[in-house]
């Protein structure tokens, strides 16, 4: 089996016995075992955490003056901390924290599919994570989501998704929900959804979706039946800031972009494929009219022909 193969099943957990003793004969075994071992050590220096939990209180803090008193929940802030670790060398990893709150994440290029208790299931994108009480879904029916993912909700199902920019209320539908930096979106391809923003709330029908980038709303359609990210291994964008786009590349193809005489405010309409970057750097380069050059493998820089 080749070593390539052997390091992805390692990663994912998925080694049998035989390929476990062709892997720890891997001349590198030690040295990525001593990785994972330290692989909590590294901090995500991209995502400022302190900014998005302060955004996060406040919108606690707000949501506390207006509803009945509630049990504090004093696991949010551990979340914010979790959230900013990037873990070298490990592809998904479980971190139950304070008892009964399930932690699941995903690292850049890796995607996840969980259920959660009342057999919903859903699919986190590249540097997402979810976090939700298991032991006392019935009665904190809440999940907090950094990042993107698809729910497909079961049915006759309740609960909220909580992000940072707005609460997303759902019963029996199937919807995507991406949350970045200054970027909230949510698209229902099933059934109704209810968004919360800024104490406004949104009925989203199937086959609409509602954008906030910046201080901008915008309100859209799709044709879509999935999010493209799951169904078709592609990044789709409509009217979206180039900055986002060069983000999501990052994510999903774990390098950094530079760019040099690029208007990363421009808009842009297109896809990326998830699996090919070649093709994904000319799908979001020739549009605009840009150069690429790969300084090394995590370094790309873009700037205007």
């Amino acid at each position: 089996m080749k070593k390539e193969i052997l390091i992805q099943k390692w990663l994912d957990g998925e080694l049998n016995d035989a390929e476990l003793a062709a892997f720890k004969a891997l001349p590198e075994y030690a040295s990525y075992i001593k990785i994972s071992e330290k692989a909590k050590l590294f901090e995500d220096t991209s995502y400022d955490v302190e900014m998005e939990y302060s955004k996060l209180d406040a919108i606690i803090k707000e949501r506390r003056q207006k509803d009945p008193p509630v049990k504090t929940l004093n696991w949010i802030k551990p979340l914010m901390r979790v959230a900013a670790i990037l873990v070298v060398g490990l592809a998904i990893y479980y971190a139950p924290l304070y008892g009964d709150t399930t932690t699941v994440k995903t690292l850049a290029s890796n995607q996840k599919t969980l259920e959660l208790p009342d057999n919903s299931s859903v699919k986190l994108n590249a540097e997402s994570s979810i976090q939700f009480k298991k032991g006392n879904w019935k009665n904190n029916r809440e999940v907090n989501l950094v990042g993107e993912a698809y729910f497909k909700v079961a049915k006759g199902s309740q609960f909220d998704v909580n992000t940072w920019l707005g609460k997303v209320s759902v019963l029996g539908t199937q919807f995507n929900v991406k949350q970045r930096v200054n970027y909230f979106e949510v698209t229902c391809y099933e059934g109704l959804v209810s968004v919360n923003y800024k104490g406004k709330e949104i009925k989203l029908p199937a086959g609409k979706s509602f954008k906030v980038i910046g201080n901008e709303i915008v309100e859209d359609e799709t044709k879509d039946s999935l999010p493209s990210w799951s169904s078709k291994k592609m990044a789709s964008f409509k009217s979206v800031p180039y900055s986002e786009v060069i983000n999501e590349f990052e994510r999903q193809y774990n390098t950094k972009v530079e760019t040099k005489n690029v208007d990363t405010n421009q808009l842009f309409t297109g896809s990326f494929a998830l699996n090919d970057q070649e093709l994904a750097l000319k799908a979001i380069t020739l549009p605009l009219q840009l150069k690429y050059n790969k300084e090394n493998k995590t370094k790309i820089v873009l700037t205007k022909e």
